[in-house]
């Protein structure tokens, strides 16, 4: 038996593993960059100066808290609620030493004289009663301050999924060509989990810890200002250590998110990808690029966590230090009768408050630092605009359809280096059926993304009817155009669903109209649940030419002036091809149309053929098949190559069939 070979993917499917990895390495460092819209190229780090790292520093920290205050203003009672509960429980907090002083002041002074056991009753009782209502203050402070902050927390981590989640869409294609859907799924979910957990922390803890500090050195120095000016003496070493590590902090969980998202990306485009890598058997290659990937978090994170056990070191052996002295320095003070047993314990209990607080503080250090890095790459995105708008501009009210290319420049966003297109020129009248053919890279599906401002030209201007593109609004735009390409996209919802996403409003009825003009009824009515049959992912449980007809059908709903096909059936049996074809002809009636061929055949009855060669945007030829047969040019060895490609086994196509005696103005 002979060897079978696939051939519905790239022979380099799977490269070298380390290159790969470096290359997403390479991608996540420039996403965490964000970097300025319209700038293609990557910026070396290296080559600013120290002072535009200090200023991008500083705009970061100004654009999170003026977001941070921004997405506030909707919860802002929320947020008056809750730091009034954090505060007055810090407060009941700061109460219960003094109060707790009183009591043992009072057992210290029946200890020394011969009260009476009523006497003695009654000066335990009153501070035990007050300890009494501040333990019932502080719980019911407490109950309420985390009932609230959970609901503020849950309301913002929602807004700012939302915002960010719209910011994406609105991002231009160029965008997500740079980008991995794995880095944008990472920033809503990790990033925005991280700032919201912080959030609700340095809320919760932070608020308090710092209400804390302030009230117990008040209290302190209220106490005994000797013994408080021997326990600050011993605080430089605690800020030190804070300095000290907070910037290399920092550093090591950004390199630890950089991580995470090649993971996520690693994973992302794996199950995306699921079949081509099953059908080439390279489960093992993905899960040991998944595995280094992981290998990475855990190298960085577990760096990031010894050095956090460091600084939490530090910060305890300072606050131990800062015990022992109260402990012999009060002491001292208590024997030479400067300082009554009560102050002491007060004393004593405002410090252990003083530590919880500065501990917890401490511990919040490498949140922060951490929530810092993401809310920040997260708010960036919120506030960044894309290079092509997604409204706004003039809206025709009777589109012809006229589309024009003059002296057009082009290269990806990604890939600013590869010319597309240079001087290109195109003129497409409205109503007429224009077909694109020539090599591959030549830049034909170029010409159809740039149709659909998908891009703008570096150079150039695109026309539509006598406006230039880019004086159209977007939105509009895209409306009077029906795309379909080789593998359509179809959503993981029903039949009904993918049909109607054409046109939201369209009725059941339009939807099964448009079905059945696709030639889609007969295969879907076939289906147990009918139009409610709920597709794959991908609608990979269709076939190939039934997920086209869903596209046309869809198309058909859409009602475009303009339709674009892109090699719409290159990749279908020839029975299924008939099917689609015949459907294609009925969306075809009446409208401008731009065809990318790959297979000549198909394009005999178009109005005009434009042969487009290897020198980025360069016209060979242009003509009808006839003239072009008859020069015996490109067009010419391309079609008879076609030919023979057919004769050795791929069927006969069907040629557009596009009735011209039918089209309007």
């Amino acid at each position: 038996m002979g060897d079978i070979i696939l051939c519905d993917a790239p022979v380099d499917l799977y490269p070298d593993m380390g290159t790969r990895l470096s290359i997403l390495k390479r991608q996540a460092q420039q996403f965490d960059k964000l970097k300025e819209k319209g700038d293609g190229h990557s910026h070396d780090p290296d080559s600013k100066s120290k002072d535009d790292q200090k200023e991008k520093k500083m705009d970061r920290l100004v654009t999170v808290i003026s977001s941070i205050i921004r997405i506030l203003g909707p919860e802002i009672w929320l947020f008056l609620a809750v730091t009034m509960t954090a505060v007055g429980a810090a407060v009941v907090n700061l109460w219960t030493p003094l109060v707790t002083g009183e009591l043992v002041n009072g057992i210290a002074s029946c200890l020394q004289d011969s009260s009476e056991h009523l006497d003695i009753l009654d000066r335990l009782t009153k501070p035990a009663q007050k300890l009494l209502v501040l333990f019932a203050a502080n719980g019911l402070l407490t109950f309420t301050h985390i009932s609230l902050v959970t609901a503020l927390g849950e309301n913002i981590g929602k807004r700012l999924r939302e915002e960010l989640f719209a910011a994406i869409l609105k991002q231009d294609i160029g965008f997500f060509d740079q980008y991995r859907s794995g880095e944008l799924i990472a920033r809503l979910t990790t990033d925005i989990a991280d700032f919201k957990s912080t959030f609700k922390q340095v809320i919760t803890q932070g608020l308090k810890a710092f209400t804390l500090t302030v009230g117990t050195a008040y209290h302190l120095i209220r106490i005994s200002p000797p013994l408080t000016g021997a326990l600050l003496l011993s605080m430089p070493a605690l800020y030190l250590s804070l300095w000290a590590y907070g910037s290399f902090l920092r550093k090591l969980r950004n390199e630890g998110r950089v991580w995470e998202s090649i993971s996520s990306g690693v994973a992302g485009e794996a199950i995306s990808n699921i079949r081509t890598v099953r059908a080439f058997a390279g489960e093992n290659d993905e899960l040991g690029l998944y595995s280094e990937a992981c290998d990475g978090v855990v190298d960085v994170n577990n760096r990031f966590g010894f050095h956090m056990g460091v600084f939490r070191g530090m910060t305890n052996a300072s606050i131990g230090v800062m015990v022992l002295i109260v402990l012999y320095y009060g002491g001292t003070l208590v024997s030479k009768g400067e300082m009554s047993p009560g102050n002491l314990m007060s004393f004593m209990i405002s410090t252990q408050a003083a530590q919880r607080a500065l501990d917890a503080l401490g511990g919040m250090v490498g949140q922060t630092i951490k929530a810092i890095g993401s809310s920040g790459r997260v708010f960036e995105l919120t506030l960044s605009e894309p290079a092509i708008p997604l409204t706004g501009g003039i809206k025709l009210d009777n589109l012809e359809g006229n589309i024009r290319f003059m002296n057009v420049d082009f290269s990806y966003p990604s890939r600013p280096k590869e010319q597309i297109l240079s001087q290109f020129n195109l003129d497409i009248p409205a109503g007429q059926l224009i077909a694109l053919c020539g090599h591959s890279g030549s830049g034909k599906s170029t010409v159809a993304s740039l149709v659909e401002r998908f891009y703008d030209p570096d150079e150039g201007e695109i026309w539509i009817d006598s406006y230039p593109l880019t004086k159209l609004d977007p939105k509009w735009l895209r409306s009077q155009i029906g795309f379909i390409n080789q593998e359509p996209t179809l959503f993981a919802s029903s039949i009904r669903e993918n049909i109607r996403y054409g046109n939201p409003s369209a009725t059941d009825e339009d939807v099964m109209n448009a079905a059945r003009l696709a030639n889609a009824t007969e295969f879907i009515e076939s289906f147990k649940d009918g139009y409610d049959t709920v597709l794959g992912e991908r609608g990979a449980t269709l076939s190939g030419g039934q997920r086209q007809r869903i596209a046309i059908a869809r198309a058909i709903l859409h009602n475009p002036r303009i339709l674009i096909l892109d090699e719409a059936t290159s990749a279908l049996d020839s029975q299924s091809e008939q099917l689609v074809q015949v459907a294609i002809d009925r969306l075809m009636q009446g409208r401008t149309v731009l065809v990318i061929a790959h297979r000549l055949s198909t394009i005999r009855n178009a109005d005009r053929i434009v042969v487009m060669g290897r020198v980025p945007g360069q016209i060979i030829e242009h003509g009808t098949h006839d003239d072009l047969m008859n020069k015996k040019g490109a067009y010419y060895q391309l079609y008879n190559q076609s030919l023979k490609t057919q004769n050795s086994g791929i069927p006969h196509v069907h040629p557009f069939s596009w009735n011209k005696k039918t089209k309007s103005d």
